[in-house]
């Protein structure tokens, strides 16, 4: 697998081990099993010392042993997901009991910080963030029940929608604010989005919030010098209260959300235990590791 992750565990006498898995997109299932089969997952990983940076890894893990903490992070995943997002983490509450369960925004940056080691040796900051694409109401990248995109809000009249696969938009700075006058305008937007951006350039305030992880997510106030800028974290509910523009369709909750849920982790076990096989019976592979 290509996408990437660390996992990182910290034993009851404070000293940590560093781990990679190459099972980053959906590793927030994973989680669900509780700490005993996460645990019992790490023979099978890569323990090589390699802390990934801001532009590789995908996505993360911490458990905290002694203190029993569990921050995790990711860029795909239901978890990453507005109508599977809070199943999500109600199943993994439920399979920690006892659990400190935190949910990071600034990737492999926080895993460091908690550990004590230097923030600054998993930042990329020489590459300047790439120029968003925007989406036009009829764009097939917007289909689906989960299309995914960032909302932006401009004031109390304009709307558009910005491609999810490149970097926040946020991170642009004010020359987003140019490149908006020529976006394709949404009137509103009703989409399962998994970011947002409320600006309001009369008062020289913004609002941003996102489901996945966004490097130097709590230095985006740096980009945009005179603004006030807030992080709302994965509050999408404030991005809809201070705008009409952003009113994300009704979706389910309860019982049929976590069955959803359910059925995709043991869709995703199934395929590591595929994957496991694969690996033990061919030739030399005793030795490969995920």
């Amino acid at each position: 697998m290509g996408d990437r992750a660390n996992v990182v565990v910290v034993r009851e006498n404070g000293a940590h081990e560093l781990y990679r898995t190459g099972w980053a997109v959906g590793i927030d299932l994973d989680l669900l099993e509780g700490p005993t089969p996460v645990l019992a997952m790490l023979p099978e990983l890569r323990q090589d010392g390699w802390w990934l940076d801001d532009t590789m890894a995908q996505g993360g893990i911490l458990l905290d042993l002694g203190r029993k903490v569990l921050l995790f992070f990711a860029w795909e995943g239901p978890s990453t997901e507005l109508r599977h997002r809070a199943a999500v983490f109600e199943l993994i509450r439920a399979a920690w009991p006892g659990w400190e369960v935190r949910r990071l925004y600034d990737g492999p940056a926080e895993l460091r910080a908690y550990v004590g080691l230097d923030p600054e040796y998993v930042r990329c900051r020489d590459a300047a963030p790439a120029s968003t694409p925007f989406l036009a109401p009829d764009d097939e990248d917007l289909t689906g029940p989960d299309p995914g995109g960032v909302v932006i809000t401009v004031g109390t009249g304009r709307c558009h929608v910005a491609s999810d696969a490149f970097d926040h938009p946020v991170h642009e700075g004010a020359a987003l604010l140019d490149r908006l006058a020529d976006a394709p305008e949404h009137g509103r937007c009703h989409l399962h989005v998994n970011a947002g951006i409320h600006l309001d350039p009369e008062h020289r305030r913004l609002g941003w919030w996102s489901l996945y992880s966004s490097p130097q997510a709590y230095q985006v106030a740096e980009s945009w010098p005179g603004w006030t800028v807030e992080f709302w974290q994965d509050d999408w509910e404030r991005h809809a209260k201070v705008s009409d523009r952003f009113s994300p369709a009704a979706f389910g909750t309860g019982e049929e959300t976590r069955s959803a849920v359910l059925a995709e982790a043991a869709e995703r076990l199934a395929l590591r235990a595929r994957n496991r096989a694969r690996v033990v019976w061919a030739p030399g592979g005793a030795g490969m590791r995920p």
